[in-house]
């Protein structure tokens, strides 16, 4: 492999790697509780953060359709094509379709391809985290639990903010720069701060299970990879755009999957760790993809 990859590799991954280590050695060692923490970031940071991407007029949003459409094909697909797989084994396809499906896009993913692909590519990762989060929120719980309301979805400030950005940058109104900084700044705190929380929520996390949790370590990016290169026979991304596309699909399980499965009761242990091993997993899965890729 060329010196000049290698080094680009670790220097996406290692930045990641540092910021969750620190947050596992401060959970650790405080042990917070991270629920006030995860609320202000899910309501106040990440939202800010979509909507001054989306609203930003030097992305056109027609040019984020393509990207929407392959985040849509590698979260669905990679649950159909593993749903007959899972049918037939000991496994509940409650329990290990939804952390397949929906990956570490937030705590992981809008950081790696900061880091791998540069700035100029924050409005697709956030399009990506977008997409999601959406299906996350609807088709997700609406699997384990089938008594979900759609509309409820309305009730998540990151879609008034999805909603709000979209408006905003098709009306083609700017916001005065006194306005947007204050807002770019509070945004850009979701992002280091993911990491960090990733790595105290990995703390409350046990190797019980650990073989369906092994499984879901190789499935999980296996499965969004090949869907990525599915989508793109479909789309036709642009080499970048579907590189981008691939380092999505070999992401690792979301968190997000382990606090849904324990709000809902749904084998929450086996959940979590599919979770921690997968994201384990990933120290290996994801410099390989991105040496190929990059």
């Amino acid at each position: 492999m060329d010196q000049s990859i290698i080094e680009r590799v670790f220097a996406t991954v290692f930045p990641l790697v540092a910021i969750a280590t620190i947050g596992y050695g401060y959970g650790r060692w405080r042990k917070p509780d991270l629920k006030l923490i995860n609320q202000i970031n899910m309501e106040v940071f990440v939202p800010l953060l979509v909507f001054v991407v989306l609203a930003d007029q030097s992305v056109p949003i027609s040019h984020l359709g393509p990207m929407a459409v392959g985040a849509t094909i590698v979260v669905l697909g990679s649950g159909l094509l593993l749903w007959p797989v899972i049918a037939l084994s000991p496994w509940s396809t409650k329990t290990f379709i939804p952390p397949m499906m929906f990956n570490n896009v937030g705590n992981m993913g809008i950081p790696l391809i900061l880091l791998a692909f540069g700035e100029e590519f924050l409005a697709i990762a956030v399009v990506c985290f977008i997409v999601e989060m959406t299906l996350h929120f609807s088709l997700g719980i609406f699997m384990i639990n089938p008594k979900m309301r759609l509309l409820s979805l309305l009730n998540q400030p990151v879609m008034l903010a999805t909603i709000a950005g979209f408006l905003m940058a098709l009306s083609g109104f700017q916001l005065p720069n006194s306005v947007q900084l204050p807002i770019d700044m509070l945004g850009q705190i979701c992002i280091p701060l993911m990491l960090f929380t990733l790595g105290i929520r990995l703390t409350n996390i046990e190797f019980d299970d650990w073989k369906v949790g092994l499984v879901g370590a190789i499935l999980c990016p296996v499965s969004g990879i090949l869907m990525a290169i599915m989508a793109q026979f479909f789309l036709n991304l642009p080499p970048e755009q579907f590189a981008v596309l691939v380092v999505f699909g070999a992401l690792p399980p979301a968190v997000l999957n382990y606090m849904v499965a324990e709000q809902y009761q749904q084998d929450p242990k086996r959940v979590a760790s599919i979770v921690l091993i997968g994201n384990l997993m990933a120290l290996v899965s994801i410099p390989i993809t991105l040496s190929f890729v990059l």
